[in-house]
């Protein structure tokens, strides 16, 4: 029972590390936030905005969290 609930505590750990993590990717003045949890916390634009590129940008921002986030965990 207490080897449950001590992977209980250690899962809790990792989503709370998860949380804290951030990626950002930018390019042609639309900058992308994505977190760790791997939701777009923010998508800033500057002037006319391509749909195009601002999909190619989540894209990138997931795939980038899903290594940081992989990461810390080996």
């Amino acid at each position: 029972m207490f080897d449950k609930l001590k992977k209980l505590k250690e899962l809790k750990n990792m989503k709370d590390q998860m949380s804290k993590e951030e990626a950002v990717v930018e390019d042609d003045g639309i900058k992308v936030t994505i977190g760790g949890d791997m939701t777009v916390k923010s998508i800033e634009a500057e002037g006319d905005v391509d749909p195009d590129k601002v999909k190619d940008l989540v894209n990138q921002g997931m795939k980038k969290i899903q290594k940081q986030v992989a990461s810390l965990f080996k």
